[in-house]
């Protein structure tokens, strides 16, 4: 009988770790950690994000890379001017909300803001 209450025990045992070791490694990320800023809200008036100035030029230094949205439009779009980019603006803003691009890391803060502002004036070409 005792050795029965002891393989119990160490079985108990061994499933209370098992269970520890696998929920120790399950938590929420906190995104302002994460990625300092994103949580403030936003205010448009505030952020540069007109599309010559601010826009393409960010567009063309995280997007339009060598095999993502340059002229071989590996990633799916080409991004290299304005009725391309326009054209693509809701989707360039779900990914970016989702911080799913580009694939070496989500955007600053403060480039994600200029995108979404200028996707939320107008997406104008100025």
């Amino acid at each position: 009988m005792i050795k029965f209450i002891d393989r119990k025990i160490k079985i108990a045992a061994a499933f209370f770790f098992i269970v520890a070791a696998v929920c120790s490694g399950c938590y929420n990320d906190k995104e302002e950690l994460l990625y300092p800023g994103s949580t403030n809200a936003v205010d448009c008036n505030t952020i540069p994000a007109r599309f010559g100035e601010n826009v393409l030029p960010l567009v063309t230094l995280r997007c339009a890379t060598v095999n993502c949205h340059n002229s071989s439009a590996s990633g799916g779009f080409i991004f290299q001017n304005y009725e391309q980019i326009s054209l693509a603006k809701e989707r360039i803003k779900k990914v970016l909300l989702e911080k799913t691009m580009p694939p070496a890391g989500p955007l600053l803060p403060a480039e994600t803001n200029t995108i979404q502002c200028w996707i939320s004036n107008g997406a104008l070409n100025n």
